[in-house]
């Protein structure tokens, strides 16, 4: 389902971060077409900018970061959200926003509460309970989400994104593909498929082919030259890693060799 059906940028702005960025400068309006759109590009061509711009103007949760209104990082980019215009076929509040580098954070906070709560139970062995009530906070927590310090990264992500995926909910992730190994990210690609067939959207910037190769996905191509739409076989990192795996070794002995 598209829940959110059009981005527009409201203001000719053209110069400081992030609008001076060519595919800031230039857009216009962004029509999305398929459940799941990609953002694909090189690093500092605005796929990540304008993701987090669009998860303020969204007002999309946070997992495992600070809260969007709070967070410095982002002041930088509050211009461009407010700038934004988005257009709704159906608003929704469900959802979140998603950086590789807030679910590591994510992941390393709930191994420390879970530690947290086992130490605090030990220390009041003496009154059942207390020690009942903080190693059931603890059980439940392992429930949701597994247990984080025991598996590897990519369990990881895979257990917090399960978790925390509801229906008819809009979701915006930056790299997801930073946790995952080619395996796990075939595994995603099935709970992104579930996910889609219960009524949710996605926005996704990627380096990966194998993300990017979600069926009947609309990719957005950010360059030089403006935001695009592209389609899959034509994306050059798909291009590179097809002939690289066709031949390394000849790939590598011209590479060296220029």
């Amino acid at each position: 389902m598209l829940h959110l059906r059009e981005i527009a940028k409201t203001t000719d702005r053209t110069e400081g971060f992030p609008f001076a960025l060519p595919t800031i400068r230039s857009l216009d309006r962004l029509v999305l077409t398929a459940p799941v759109t990609f953002l694909i590009g090189a690093n500092a061509t605005g796929k990540s900018s304008l993701l987090e711009a669009l998860a303020i103007a969204s007002n999309r949760v946070v997992v495992g970061g600070t809260d969007l209104k709070r967070d410095p990082s982002l002041d930088a980019i509050r211009p461009l959200a407010k700038a934004l215009k988005l257009t709704w076929s159906k608003r929704t509040a469900r959802g979140f926003f998603l950086r590789a580098e807030d679910f590591f954070n994510f992941a390393r906070r709930n191994r420390e509460l879970s530690d947290e709560l086992q130490g605090y139970a030990d220390k009041h062995a003496d009154d059942p309970r207390v020690k009942g009530y903080l190693l059931g906070q603890k059980s439940r927590l392992t429930e949701r989400y597994g247990d984080l310090g025991a598996v590897s990264h990519g369990e990881s992500f895979l257990r917090v994104f399960q978790s925390r995926i509801v229906p008819q909910g809009l979701y915006l992730l930056d790299e997801p593909e930073a946790a995952l190994s080619p395996h796990s990210q075939l595994a995603f690609l099935l709970q992104l498929r579930d996910a889609v067939a219960a009524g949710s959207q996605f926005l996704i910037a990627t380096h990966s082919p194998i993300i990017a190769s979600y069926p009947d996905a609309q990719i957005l191509e950010f360059s030089p030259e403006g935001i695009r739409p592209v389609a899959y076989d034509d994306l050059e990192g798909v291009s590179v890693y097809r002939h690289f795996l066709r031949n390394p070794k000849q790939y590598l002995d011209r590479l060296f060799r220029d």
